[in-house]
């Protein structure tokens, strides 16, 4: 399928630097390119548009048990201040 992209002068002359390097032609690069940006975002298990700094919030999802025993000791730890302590 062809397309037109609109790249800004310096990533253009970049890639078409790069491509040069490597051998091969502009097209083949940026096919290159879009192809590992679509594996790298479907092996990370990001969702399709998902910031990268979100990646790590998924994996916390099994401290649950730790964040409810965590917030019961320290319950606990209030309940056996004095009325004075707490404020």
């Amino acid at each position: 399928m062809k397309t037109t992209l609109d790249l800004p002068d310096p990533l253009f002359r970049q890639a078409k630097a790069r491509a040069a390097l490597r051998g091969i032609s502009l097209r083949l690069f940026v096919t290159e390119a879009v192809q590992e940006k679509i594996e790298a975002a479907q092996n990370s298990g990001m969702k399709q548009g998902e910031p990268a700094w979100m990646r790590g919030f998924g994996t916390l999802s099994d401290l649950k048990a730790e964040n409810r025993l965590v917030e019961s000791r320290i319950a606990e730890a209030f309940e056996s201040l004095g009325e004075e302590d707490r404020a």
